[in-house]
């Protein structure tokens, strides 16, 4: 009965086993290469197997995370199915350009909300043997330089051209180019006696006398003379009465002015008087009267003329300058249209930049701004240090000599690498600390402590006020380290003043190295902000060799 007993309640206990079971995903992670042994630059292919059911979402490696060696490929996965489960199947193809012996890490896949690893493998990559009886040898090629690429500036530049040509086409078209002259301009550059003998003949031309439209008629014939007189013997003939305009001639005559005849004054009068009785009492002389009238006009213009004495040298110097302001006049109307336009043209120009990407963007591209050029210029992907940290920046990283004291120096190897400074804009740098003499059974290094000793080294440097934060920081390779990063108050050069500004620090150990990449800028800073985040996304470690 005990026995009995017994096997029941292992019955239960591997049914209950069972029915816990059935809740749960199986999955199984293998990993595997073709060959262990491979030429330089020969593809080697890695196999990651995984078996699971169908209810698993299986997430594989992407990117360049089989350093040291180089992905080349990633090819499509492959699914087979067995009894009540799938088995997938994901290959990369690799290779390495350098010989030695490499290690290819674990990888990590993701089956569901579970992470599996895969086991680490080694690889040797062989030199190529090279038959010297048969290939000579030659000396290495000196360096030499690589023209930058251009970029598309020159796009650019055209299409600014040709819009600057298409306005200054049609702004010299439109106000610079000398046009014809029109009919009223060519009759108005003429003197005042062929104005007034023109405007005769065109009155001759029209239909008034046979529509019997003397208002009209007279009303053009007396301005004929009027306008003659206006301009060559008295400035107010226009806007005078009839009686007024008599009184001055006769003044003038009077007053040896002018040698008009009396009988020049009187038929002007007459004439003018018939007129005001036609335009105002509804008078409506003969036809042949209207003509003889005509006729009249016509001979006491020649009149006129005739007794007008020679313009002075004074007057005709006076006629010149005064012609020649009108030209400037004319000139500046001219230079006020056309600075007019294009001002307007670049406030709409920047009005719809300024919609499309804001005005602050506009204004610090024109105005010029250091982040923002840092920002478009040509970044640069490089490797500092050993074990490399691979990371893009806009410029490219100088190496710097670090300062510290000897007895240190003596502990750790340091190499740096940066742009800028602590009291400049942006600064960047880069640093890896390989401690020496380290065995395998000394302390694990504290990253927390490291990065204390830079925010000291920070402040040794004159910033003030440094509030800090961290979290944890995993780079898109996979690489996991700490961040810290927070407000400070940055010193500014050679006034004594600071200004506010944010920093980062990543920090990163392996065995006896120490990886760090510090970054200050200035607060309110949008497009520091941008470069920040584009550095910090590029971030990649590689593996140190075995």
């Amino acid at each position: 009965m005990r026995l009995l007993g017994v096997g029941k309640s292992s019955s239960i206990i591997f049914s209950t086993l069972f029915f816990l079971c059935s809740f749960f995903s199986f999955s199984q992670v293998t990993s595997s290469i073709d060959s262990t042994s491979i030429k330089i630059g020969e593809q080697i292919t890695y196999k990651i197997q995984v078996e699971t059911d169908t209810t698993s979402l299986v997430v594989f490696p992407e990117g360049q995370t089989f350093s040291p060696l180089e992905m080349i490929e990633s090819y499509a996965v492959d699914t087979l199915k067995k009894s009540d489960k799938y088995n997938l199947i994901k290959k990369y193809g690799l290779t390495q350009f350098d010989s030695g012996a490499y290690t290819i890490p674990r990888q990590k896949i993701i089956v569901g909300n579970k992470t599996f690893f895969t086991d680490s493998l080694r690889v040797e990559v062989n030199d190529i043997a090279v038959d010297t009886t048969k290939q000579g040898l030659y000396d290495i090629k000196p360096i030499i330089e690589v023209d930058k690429k251009g970029g598309d500036w020159w796009k650019y530049l055209l299409i600014a051209l040709l819009v600057i040509g298409v306005i200054g086409a049609v702004l010299w078209w439109f106000i610079w180019r000398k046009k014809p002259l029109t009919e009223e301009e060519q009759i108005a550059l003429l003197p005042p006696y062929d104005r007034a003998k023109l405007a005769l003949k065109k009155l001759d031309e029209s239909h008034y006398l046979e529509h019997e439209d003397l208002k009209t008629y007279y009303s053009e014939l007396t301005l004929v003379i009027r306008k003659y007189l206006d301009e060559k013997v008295y400035d107010h003939s226009l806007e005078s009465t009839t009686d007024e305009l008599i009184s001055r001639l006769k003044l003038l005559k009077d007053g040896n002015q002018i040698d008009l005849s009396q009988e020049t004054i009187k038929n002007i009068e007459n004439i003018l008087r018939r007129a005001d009785l036609v335009k105002f009492a509804k008078s409506a002389p003969d036809i042949a009267l209207a003509e003889l009238d005509r006729n009249t006009i016509d001979a006491e213009i020649d009149h006129v003329k005739e007794v007008l004495p020679e313009p002075t040298e004074e007057e005709k110097l006076l006629d010149e300058k005064y012609r020649e302001e009108l030209e400037r006049k004319k000139k500046r109307k001219k230079v006020i249209i056309t600075v007019a336009i294009s001002l307007f043209l670049v406030l709409v120009t920047i009005g719809g930049f300024s919609i499309k990407y804001g005005f602050n963007y506009v204004k610090d591209t024109i105005i010029g701004h250091d982040s923002i050029e840092l920002l478009k210029a040509d970044w640069v992907t490089s490797e500092y240090g050993f074990p490399p940290v691979s990371i893009s920046t806009p410029k490219v990283l100088k190496r710097l000599e670090p300062n510290l004291p000897e007895e240190l120096l003596q502990q750790v190897d340091v190499t740096m690498f940066g742009y800028g400074s602590l009291i400049e804009k942006f600064n960047i740098v880069v640093a890896t600390s390989k401690i020496k003499n380290m065995g395998d059974g000394e302390a694990k290094i504290d990253i927390k402590q490291a990065i204390d000793g830079n925010l000291k080294t920070i402040e040794a440097a004159g910033a003030k006020n440094i509030v800090t934060k961290n979290e944890e920081f995993v780079t898109p390779n996979g690489a996991e380290g700490l961040k810290v990063f927070g407000t400070l108050d940055m010193p500014e050069a050679n006034n004594g003043k600071y200004v506010k500004g944010n920093y980062v620090i990543l920090g990163f150990t392996a065995k006896n190295v120490i990886q760090q990449i510090m970054l200050t800028w200035r607060e309110n800073d949008v497009y520091a902000d941008q470069i920040v985040e584009r550095i910090l996304n590029s971030v990649e470690l590689k593996k140190e060799e075995n």
